[in-house]
Parts: C-alpha cells; structure tokens; sequence
C-alpha cells in the first residue's frame, strides 16, 4: 500500500476509513448508542470489499442486534449482551429486557492512519440491565495489508476484557445453556442476504458441517446482489489465541451458518462456559481478510503464509 488510508471522525458518531487508490469506504466503525433491546454496542458496518461490494449486514429484519462486525456476549452471568431476546433452556427465546445491557464506548487512545495502515484503539465499559460496570475493555481494531490490484485487505480485532465485579464473570452461549448447534458469542459476523447458501470451508473440511468443530480458520464465500461476482472472508485466529486449548488456555470452536442467513463467530464458551475471576483479563485477537472474489482453498493458505501476523 503507497498512499495513506483516508479517516473522517464524525465526533460521537462514527470513524469512516476509505481507500484513496479506489475511492472505496472500507468500513464505518459505529460507536454511538442504539437501541437499548439490541444490547447498544459499537459495530462495523458496511464493511466493504475493494471493488466496492457491501460483505455486512445491518439490523436484518430477523435479528435486528445483528450489526456487521461486532464484539457480543450472548450468556454472561445470566445478563444478554448479544440483543433481543434472551434464551432459556425448555422455554425458548423470551422477551426479558432486565436481563439485557450495553457495551459502552470511553474514549479513544489512538486513530492513526500511515503508509502502512490504520489503528483505532478504544477503551469499552460492559454494563448489565441495571448499568453497573461489569468489565473493562481495551479494543484495537487494524488496517493492513491493503492491496487494490489483488483485490484484498485485512482488519484485525483485539480485544481485552477485565472482570471489574467482585464475582467471577461467566461466559456462555445457548449451546452451553442446553439449546444445540448455538454456540454463538464472542466477535460476530452477519452477512448480507444474498450471502445465503454461501461456501463454507476451513483447511480440511468443507460446508455446514464445520459448526461447532476446532480449526485455525475458516473461510467464507459468497455472491453479491446488485453487482457481479463473489467475495471471501477468512476469519483467522491469532496465534496466541490458543483456539484448541493444547496450552491449557479455554479452547474455541466455529460457529458457522449458511442457512437461513449468513454468520460466523470464533466461539470461545460453544460447548463450555469460560469463567472470567474478578481482575482476570480475557484476550482474543483475531483477522479478517476480505477479498474479491471466490477463492479456494489453496488461495487462502497461500495468502495467508505470505501474510504472516
């Protein structure tokens, strides 16, 4: 990448970074507060490939909490930090406003664009129903690897979390709370409508079948509306994520889908929850690759060895 991505700070609202070469907005960072049943928290949407294709959706009308790319909590102490309705095991999703909270946007560290990409660094407060403060959070979002004439760019995802109550913090899912294959918390996914149907792969496995199961990435493909052609997101844990739990670390398993809607999210509590004690810190980092076009499995590893973290 030659020329320095372009950022626009719209104060209170949003943080807007285009590409110059192509004149393509490659996401908004949202961090203002929304709705209070869709569990307020900052997003990235749209997220855009460098032809200009729209990879993100936004307030689906099935899932009106599902906003792009976001940091969620769908179990944590018995409050729901993903949105909407709240799911109890022999009952279903229930309508329980009480048990829903935010995350809450601080203030930021750092917004700086180079030659060589983009950091935002935030600080976040998580916050149950009644909005004491449950956690602290140190987020970092990149830019690298930005390469118009391949039509590929990465984003990367930190985030740090810290127990500020006096009791352990309990991470779950519906999976853990006895609802099978919804194992969903953690970075979250949604993606466009006409991403339905989508290709689904990881390094030795292919299709829907990969919910719930371990690997060091996954890969999703799918064609757009409105313009010709596809685009591929890899999702990618770090490699101090620990994702098989082989260094004692709490492992992290794929929660994937193709029908009825596009989404993934690297679960760290599917099939177990992840207990957080007071002043404990929970780190995860993660990439996404966004890439025009439907690439196949020797593309990605081929990537992402040449794209080393």
């Amino acid at each position: 990448m030659n020329e320095t991505l372009r950022v626009v700070h719209a104060h209170g609202d949003r943080i807007t970074v285009t590409e110059p070469t192509t004149g393509v907005d490659l996401f908004a960072y949202v961090y203002r507060r929304e709705a209070a049943w869709e569990a307020p928290k900052p997003y990235l949407h749209p997220i855009r490939t460098l032809s200009g294709a729209v990879v993100t959706d936004y307030r689906p009308h099935d899932h009106r909490w599902h906003k792009g790319l976001q940091m969620t909590a769908s179990h944590l102490s018995g409050q729901n930090l993903w949105g909407g309705n709240s799911y109890v095991h022999g009952e279903g999703y229930l309508a329980l406003p009480e048990r829903v909270g935010s995350m809450a946007h601080v203030g930021f560290d750092d917004i700086r664009a180079d030659a060589t990409g983009l950091v935002i660094a935030e600080r976040l407060t998580w916050h149950p129903y009644d909005g004491a403060l449950w956690a602290e959070e140190a987020r970092r979002i990149e830019v690298r690897d930005v390469d118009p004439a391949a039509g590929t760019w990465a984003l990367t995802w930190a985030s740090a979390v810290t127990n500020r109550r006096a009791e352990p913090l309990v991470f779950g899912s519906p999976t853990t709370h006895g609802r099978e294959l919804a194992g969903y918390t953690g970075l979250f996914w949604r993606g466009p409508r006409a991403f339905r149907d989508g290709r689904i792969r990881t390094a030795d496995a292919e299709g829907p079948g990969i919910m719930g199961t371990q690997a060091p990435w996954l890969a999703y493909s799918g064609e757009h509306d409105g313009s010709d052609g596809c685009a591929t997101l890899v999702f990618e844990h770090a490699p101090e994520n620990d994702h098989a739990g082989e260094r004692g670390a709490h492992p992290a398993h794929w929660f994937v889908r193709n029908d009825p809607f596009a989404a993934v999210a690297p679960s760290f509590a599917y099939y177990d929850d992840l207990v957080l004690e007071p002043g404990a810190t929970l780190s995860r980092r993660y990439r996404v690759v966004v890439a025009d076009g439907e690439w196949e499995r020797d593309e990605i590893t081929d990537y992402l060895a040449r794209h080393p973290w």
